[in-house]
């Protein structure tokens, strides 16, 4: 990342306090807007989109994409692209999916976001690893765009 990194850590003590960052991240987003989120298998990541997802006012049920890549969800702020890049092998396969429309007029979040690093301009990473307790999670949360930087100011 070039530039000035803007990295918050917030620590979470369980599923429902990653539902309240998620939410409030939710407060923020706008059309166009791409997270890339990562982690090891079980970390939290379908969670937090879940918990985003619901936060955006749709309470569709939200499963991982994994077998069907991606998923899209109808909520008040637009269409909601879910992604999942695990299967990809990189950008180029992420863009013969043909999503264009939906990544300039919806909101995008990506797990497994690495897989298809350096696609996106402006995205912001989040990397949920394990913390100290079985239901605690660290969350780091990076971008070098300046439009993330009040947002992670924003965030608890």
């Amino acid at each position: 990342m070039a530039g000035n990194v803007a990295e918050k850590h917030i620590t979470v003590a369980s599923e429902d306090d990653t539902a309240r960052i998620a939410s409030a991240l939710a407060e923020h987003l706008r059309a166009g807007d791409v997270v890339l989120l990562d982690g090891a298998l079980a970390a939290g990541k379908t969670t937090f989109t879940r918990a985003l997802v619901r936060a955006m006012g749709c309470d569709e049920a939200v499963t991982s994409p994994t077998y069907t890549i991606a998923n899209i969800y109808e909520t008040p702020k637009g269409p909601l692209l879910h992604v999942d890049a695990y299967r990809l092998k990189g950008a180029q396969e992420f863009y013969h999916l043909g999503l264009e429309d939906y990544l300039e007029t919806g909101i995008s979040v990506i797990e497994w976001g690495e897989r298809i690093e350096g696609y996106f301009d402006a995205p912001l990473s989040i990397r949920i690893g394990f913390g100290e307790e079985e239901t605690a999670r660290v969350l780091t949360l990076t971008s070098d765009a300046p439009r993330w930087t009040q947002v992670l100011e924003a965030l608890a």
